[in-house]
């Protein structure tokens, strides 16, 4: 069933809110409670009501249910003082009060009529739509059944996050507990592209991890992970494993649909906007972004509204300008500001739009609204590491590169498998550098170009190190290398896009451009 009201449309079968085109992106509990709110539109339904069933009864305190309902008033752009849609009534309950059309799904061409026993429907599932089983508990221990759940759980609540996706609410999922299950007939019975699994087992002192996703169309294992972790608090480990598997996930799930888009002979813009994504996620040079745009420019093209097409364009341009692979940098960062401008003013609570504007406030010496923006990602999206790292980074720009370590610490326990693990490494680096720590520095900007041999900033930044620490004939055929992958890197350049006129980063600069001049870095 669809419901349409004002400039959206509720989608019971898809589990899916739409504002126009674009994707709203809702946790299942809150999908749940929209759909209670909306079916029951005609009478006000009570707080007990509600819990009962959204919640199955459980003990739900006011505030639990007040987040909800707020972010449930979010999606719609309402909130709490206007009440347009959800209106509270005091000491009744709670009335959806917009005007709805109800519109009943489409027979697919040659299926059976509604009444027949026997009726088939297509196999079409949306997009990125994902059925997250019960983990299993192979420590032979059922007290241990709570924390396995949790995981699955929070994991559940975490995906949903992913701009655009479709999650299996947890009540339904939860029914499959316990049994065996045919990949292909659960991918069709649910309407979903992924099925993902997993396995929790406690040792003695350690715990180990299983997943793997599945493509429910083919029954294909698509990607698996195992890791282990030393027993500590169960309640961190959780927060641990299910933020480091739904960053993994969200970067597994792109590459998947990329590869579906790429089959399709007439892509449409959420196509273009996979394959974009997939170039983004290739490193920061010149050639990955300039393609990236390209998949963005003609989603845009398609549907000039599209905000993932509209963030991953400001992604790309800020790339560009931030990493000093052209000398445009000024007007790259700020026609990324520009995009982004536009995209938040469609989609106020995008995570990454926040982070994306976060970062471009950074790199053009605007630290700390760039920290505030960051926090207000991280708000709507706690496994966001980027944001941590971009938070890591406006602390060096400040003159407090003591602290940058910590963050990007933090965004590298939440996805240690990053696409962008090189340019954080390189940030702790270069923070190290500009303490005088230049031996500790040489071990991150190592780290960096093993996660990305070909990432040009951190081969020059380690060449400054090895420079400082007298190990000059290594220092030049390392900058060497950075001039291979950029040749037309300069100390102008790099002094041209200084970020900070804090005096520590200053005087730092300084003392790296002197460097670089050691090591045979043109002057420009």
């Amino acid at each position: 069933m669809r419901y349409l009201f004002e400039e959206y449309a509720f989608d019971t079968d898809r589990r899916e809110l739409h504002r126009g085109t674009y994707v709203v992106s809702l946790t299942p509990q809150v999908f749940d409670l929209l759909e209670y709110l909306i079916r029951n539109r005609e009478r006000v339904v009570g707080k007990d009501e509600l819990i009962t069933a959204i919640w199955n009864g459980r003990s739900v305190s006011d505030a639990a249910l007040t987040t909800r309902l707020n972010a449930a008033r979010s999606a719609l752009g309402d909130t709490g003082e206007k009440q347009r849609l959800i209106k509270t009534l005091a000491r009744r309950g709670f009335r959806f009060v917009g005007a709805v059309q109800e519109q009943k799904p489409a027979m697919a061409v040659g299926s059976s009529a509604p009444n027949d026993g026997n009726a088939q429907r297509t196999f079409s599932p949306p997009r990125l739509s994902i059925v997250v089983l019960p983990f299993v508990n192979l420590s032979g221990d059922a007290e241990q059944d709570y924390f396995v759940d949790g995981v699955t759980e929070s994991l559940t609540t975490d995906l949903s996050r992913i701009s655009g996706a479709l999650i299996i609410a947890r009540n339904t999922a939860f029914t499959f507990k316990g049994t065996a299950v045919d990949v292909v007939k659960l991918g069709r019975e649910l309407n979903v592209r992924y099925m993902l699994e997993g396995s929790v087992q406690r040792g003695s002192n350690r715990l180990r991890v299983n997943v793997q996703l599945v493509d429910t169309e083919t029954g294909n294992q698509l990607w698996a992970q195992r890791f282990e972790k030393p027993i500590g608090d169960l309640f961190d480990m959780q927060d641990e494993i299910v933020s480091t598997l739904a960053n993994a996930l969200d970067a597994e799930l792109l590459a998947a649909e990329a590869r579906r888009a790429e089959r399709s002979p007439n892509p449409d813009a959420t196509d273009l906007c996979f394959q974009g994504a997939v170039w983004l996620n290739m490193g920061r040079t010149l050639e990955n972004m300039t393609q990236a745009c390209g998949f963005y420019e003609r989603a845009l093209a398609l549907e000039p509204g599209n905000v993932e097409a509209l963030v991953g364009t400001a992604w790309a341009n800020f790339a560009i300008g931030a990493n000093l692979v052209s000398d445009d940098r000024v007007e790259r960062l700020a026609t990324a500001e520009a995009i982004l401008a536009k995209a938040l003013s469609l989609a106020p609570n995008h995570p990454l739009a926040h982070n994306v504007i976060g970062l471009v406030k950074i790199f053009t010496n605007r630290a700390a609204q760039g920290i505030a923006e960051c926090e207000r990602a991280l708000a709507l999206d706690r496994n966001l590491a980027r944001s941590y790292a971009g938070i890591g980074v406006a602390k060096f720009f400040l003159g407090r590169g003591g602290e940058t370590e910590a963050h990007m610490e933090q965004a590298l326990r939440l996805s240690p498998r990053d696409t962008l693990a090189y340019v954080w490494s390189m940030f702790v680096g270069l923070a190290k550098l500009w303490q005088g720590a230049d031996a500790e520095a040489i071990v991150w900007l190592r780290r960096s170009l093993e996660f990305n041999r070909n990432y040009p900033a951190a081969h020059f930044n380690l060449a400054v190190a090895l420079a400082l620490v007298g190990e000059q004939e290594e220092a030049r055929t390392t900058a060497q290398a950075g001039l291979a992958l950029n040749p037309s890197f300069t100390i102008r350049r790099y002094r041209a896009a200084t970020s900070s006129n804090h005096p520590v980063y200053l005087a730092g600069l300084e003392r790296v451009c002197e460097a670089l001049r050691l090591v045979g870095v043109p002057e420009g």
